[in-house]
This record gives structure tokens, sequence and C-alpha cells, in this order.
């Protein structure tokens, strides 16, 4: 795989049982690439091994008055540069493609799943720790998949010099074999105290990178009570532990490079002066010596790659097990289907509550719990965050149909959408039915003053549709936010639209109007609406409230007003007491109009006790304000 070549075709199924397994197999499926880097890596790491026993051949040479053997040398010393240039230029753009090939890889994989997953990622690991996998995480993961193949270079290397070593001069050479072992095994027991403190680093990291992207996310209403600076000295303290624990790791790693400096001079200085007493004694020639010398020399430039690789598993391993963590995530039904790929008609039907949609017909449905819409609004959309029954469109479970076909056929705007940045016109750029035009759409969610916004935040943008959206539409109040994404939703025509609370930010006149259009839209296609907004009720043509999980009553909004407790309680916001007390004066009304009516005698029948008279006036009154109100 090239850099030209992305993004895959097919990412792969990743092996996320762990953050090592996960290693391991971003690094099979590289094995082109991996090959390709260790091969020029041996290249270049020869031909710079290659140079001491050039130069001792040239001193020998000196010594010994050859002018040919000379020349010969200074060829391959030529040779020996060639090859370190074109190694070392090929290692690199090899190792880079690497590192990208496989950031890119991951990065795919996370798309995936996020868009697999859909809401539900959200509500099980925190948007900042997705944030943090798929910026800094997928850094870390790239460069120890990029380190492995110039380590496995530089360990053949080695190998290789030490070897030549002895089959040149035994005497030093054994030396050296020894001595090298020791130089790459003697950090290793520092590795599990870095592996830990760099662990703990990027813990402290992905929490400050979490609590940022929270805040970030949360600063307009932040900045409306006041609570900015409580949160920006959370973030400062978060800060500094990051710094501190920054601090600690990096005195490690310190250390470990001074070892590695270190003990490779304490090996030159013992190679030296072995080699001088042998040399003196006529045992090796000087340029032996010199060969021998300037090839522990140049050993410590290989032996830096067991540091890198070191420090690079210990950066890269809590990376790989966050991002493993987010990736072994699955839905709580197969994303694959049993069914071919169709896209159903008919009743919207959920098993689980009793929730019926009829086709072709707005249907609101009001829950008391607004965390229990949401996740009824999911599991309408073939999302649920649990197993249990599958919703049926038309008789056909929607957990039977491929993922694709599932979402085609029924989409759901969740509370709290989502505005990417760009123009309008991409902003709606969506997969639709093309039946459903953008003015269309726009005017049934009552964006005109969200277009002259825009219109005049983008000076350079004649056309509303050019202008441009920040990230997430911060320069939007909220309830113009509300409404794009309700166009967004609306240019789409789903066959089933649920919409999970589109108008809580606005208005009651802008609700009014919304409520009109989206209802004349969506003539002749299923939608459901969640809410508690007696103005959106009131435009239904079928009203269910859902109550600890189930269906108690369907009707229309002025019937459940008055003939549903629990139902007005919902919407009309009464507290506890006056739903009690109303409760009570309805009772009391009714039994005693029972009593009189089952009297015997004929003039107590026929005149009611002005107190019970007060009552039911009363109750009588109370209803007929609370319908006004709605």
């Amino acid at each position: 795989m090239q850099i030209q070549d992305l993004p895959y075709p097919d990412p792969g199924v990743p092996d996320a049982r762990s953050g090592p397994r996960f290693l391991w197999w971003l690094g099979r499926n590289q094995l082109g690439g991996q090959f390709k880097a260790l091969a020029w890596g041996l290249l270049h790491f020869v031909a710079v091994s290659g140079l001491p026993f050039c130069v001792g051949l040239a001193v020998q040479a000196v010594v010994d008055r050859s002018g040919t053997r000379l020349a010969l040398t200074g060829g391959l010393l030529v040779l020996c540069g060639a090859c370190i240039a074109l190694g070392d230029t090929m290692l690199h753009r090899a190792a880079v493609t690497n590192w990208i090939t496989a950031a890119a890889r991951v990065q795919q994989l996370l798309a995936h799943k996020t868009a697999q997953l859909g809401s539900a990622l959200t509500r099980r690991v925190a948007a900042g720790e997705v944030v943090a996998v798929s910026t800094g995480d997928v850094e870390k993961i790239g460069w120890f998949v990029e380190a492995l193949s110039r380590f496995a270079a530089a360990a053949l290397t080695v190998v290789l010099v030490c070897v030549g070593l002895v089959v040149y001069q035994p005497a030093l050479g054994v030396l050296v074999a020894v001595g090298v072992p020791v130089l790459a095994l003697a950090v290793l027991p520092l590795l599990p105290r870095a592996t830990r403190r760099a662990d703990f680093q990027r813990e402290k990291a992905g929490r400050a990178t979490e609590l940022a992207s929270d805040t970030v996310a949360g600063l307009r209403v932040l900045r409306g009570i006041g609570g900015e600076e409580l949160f920006l000295d959370r973030y400062r303290r978060a800060s500094q532990e990051v710094r501190r624990a920054a601090v600690r790791s990096a005195r490690m790693w310190s250390l470990i490079s001074a070892i590695q400096v270190l003990l490779p001079g304490l090996l030159m200085i013992a190679v030296i002066w072995r080699g001088v007493h042998l040399a003196r004694d006529g045992r090796i020639t000087v340029g032996e010596l010199v060969t021998v010398y300037s090839a522990v020399m140049l050993l410590t430039y290989p032996l830096r790659h067991f540091e890198e690789i070191a420090m690079a598993y210990s950066f890269s391993r809590p990376s790989a097990k966050r991002a493993a963590r987010v990736l072994s995530l699955e839905r709580a039904m197969d994303s694959g289907g049993s069914r071919s790929a169709e896209v159903p008609a008919g009743d919207l039907y959920d098993p689980a509550t009793g929730l019926l949609a009829p086709a072709g017909r707005l249907t609101a449905v009001v829950c008391g719990d607004p965390d229990a819409a949401g996740v009824l609004a999911a599991r309408l959309g073939g999302h649920p965050t649990e197993g249990g029954t599958s919703v049926l469109l038309g008789g056909v479970p929607l957990d039977d149909l491929p993922l694709d076909s599932a979402r085609t056929a029924v989409l759901v705007q969740d509370k709290d959408p989502v505005l990417l940045s760009g123009s309008l016109r991409e902003l709606l750029d969506v997969p639709s039915s093309g039946l459903v035009s953008a003015e269309a759409a726009l005017s049934a969610a009552q964006c005109g003053d969200v277009l002259d916004a825009l219109t005049q935040g983008s000076l350079d943008a004649e056309d509303p549709m050019e202008a441009r959206i920040t990230e997430r539409g911060r320069s939007l109040s909220g309830g113009q936010r509300q409404r794009l994404a309700l166009a967004r939703s609306l240019i789409t025509d789903p066959e089933v639209l649920v919409l999970d609370e589109p108008t809580s930010a606005v208005d009651s006149h802008t609700e009014a109007r919304i409520a009109d259009g989206v209802r004349a839209l969506r003539a002749g296609r299923t939608t459901v609406v969640l809410t508690s907004s007696p103005l959106l009720l009131d435009h239904a043509d079928r009203v269910v409230l859902v109550h600890e999980g189930e269906v108690v009553a369907v009707g229309v909004h002025r019937e459940l007003v008055r003939g549903e407790p629990r139902y007005r309680a919902v919407v009309t916001r009464e507290t506890d007491d006056e739903a009690a007390r109303s409760g009570a004066r309805a009772e009391d009304g009714a039994a005693r109009s029972h009593a009189g009516a089952r009297a015997e005698d004929g003039p107590a029948r026929s005149h009611v006790r002005e107190e019970d008279e007060a009552d039911l006036g009363g109750v009588l009154k109370e209803l007929e304000e609370i319908e006004e109100t709605a």
C-alpha cells in the first residue's frame, strides 16, 4: 500500500483483544512495507558498518605502501557512501510510508466503528477519549509500526558486524561479541518503570484532552452561567499533572539514553586497551586495530535504535490499548443482517414498548424521562444500546436488514445533532430521495433568519447556500443550529423519520410554524416525533404516551389532556402536589355525582348541594385553563 492509494478499500477486521495484539495485527497487515523497509535498512546499516573495514584496509595499505590496495579501498569507500545515501533515502521513504499507512488504517477503523455505533458510541465512551485516540494515539501507534522495521535492520546489522569481527580478528572480535549484547540488554531492567511512567503520562494527557474537549463543547453554556473560570482552573490543574508526569517520564528516558552512551564508551575503552597490547605484541596489525575500533564506534549508531523501539513501544502500548478499547465495542445487533438489502415500508412497531406508528402519519410520542426518549429513538432507528426484540417496519425486523438498508429506511435525528464545518450547500448535500428540495426543507424548518445570519457572517458569499458554517455551528444560536439540523433531516426524505425533541431550543411562535411545515412536507410519509411540546402534539395525527417503558395511552392531544393525568402531568409540567390535588378533586366530584345518581329520592337526585357544584365547577374551570394554555 502506497500513500497515493489511500484510503484502504477495506481496512480489515482488527484484533482488538488487547493493545499488544492490536499492534501485532497492524504489523502483520503491513508485511510488504515492513520487508521493504527492512531491506533498505539493511543496505544502509551494512554500508555504514562497512566503513570501518574500508578504513582499516586503507590504513594497512598505507603502512604497506600498496597503491593498488589503497585505490581499491577508495573505490570501496565510494561504493559504501553511495549505498549509505541510497539506503538512508529509501529507508526513510519506506518507514514514513509505513507510519502514514498504519495511522490511516487506524483512523479508517475508528471512523467505521463510529459510523457503525452511531450515537451509542458516546454513551459508552467519552467523546474526548475518541478525539484523543483519533489524534495523538494514532500518531504513537504509527511511530511504533514505522520504527519496527528499522529496529529489525539495526539488530541484524549488529549481529552481522559481531560475526564479521570474530572472523576478521578473533582476539578483539570475541570481546566485542560479548560486550554488545550486554549493551543492548543493559537497559531492560529500567524499561518496566519507564513504561509505567509513560502509561501514567498518557492517562493524564487523555483526561486533560477529554476535559478540554468537553469544556469547548459546552463553552457557550459555561459563559452563560459564569462557569468558564471554574473549568479553566480544572484544566490548568489537569495540565500541570500532565507536565509533572511528562517530566518524570523524561527523567527515566534520559537515564536510559545516558546508559546507552556510557556503556558503548566503556566498551570502546576496553577494546582500545586490549587492542594496543595486542598490537604491541605483534599479534594484530595497525589496520586491524583501526578496523575494530571504528566498528565499535559505529555500532553505537544501530544500537540507538534499540532505545528507540523501547520508547516507541512504551508510548504506543497505552495508545493501542485505548484504540483497541474503542474498536472492541460492538453493536447490540449484527450490522450484517440476514436479509437482502431492501428498504421496507409500512407501519413502524416496537414490540418492547407496544408503540405503533402507522404508515404515512405523524405520530407524537410523549415520555416522562428524556433519557428513556433517547433510548426509544435509538431503538426505532435500529440502533439499540442493548439486545432485545427488534423493531418491525412493515413486518420486517430492522435487525435482520443490513445496516445501510436499515439506516436508509429509518433516519433518527438525535436530540443534540452536530453541524460540520463547511458551506450550507455542503451541509445539505446528503443522500436523499431527491423529492424534497433544499428550499422546501429550509422553509419547513423556518430557517429564513438562519440564512440571513449566515449571509451576514460570510461577507464574500452572496448566495446563502455558499455561506460558511463554523465548526459545530458555534457562530449560530442553539435554535438556529437545531433548525438547520432539522432541514438536513427533512431533505433526506426517508421512509420513516424519527425526531427527538426537534424544537426544544426555539420559541413558541417558531415552533408552531415548524409544526405546520413538517406536517405539510412529510404528508404521506411516516414521521415519529418524541416531544412534550403541546404545539407539536396538537399537530400530530396520533399521540402515544409511554410510561415506564410501556405504551399506556393512545389518542389525540386534547383528549389525553382531559382524560389522562399522567399525560397532563408531563405536557403541562404539573408538580406532584398539583397533580395530586387535581386527581383528588376529580375523584371526589365523580364519586359524589355517582352517589347522587343512585339515590332513590327524586328531589335529591335533581338537586346538587352547593359545595358539590362548586367543586365540580372548579375542576372544569381548571381543565379549561389547562386546555387554553396547551
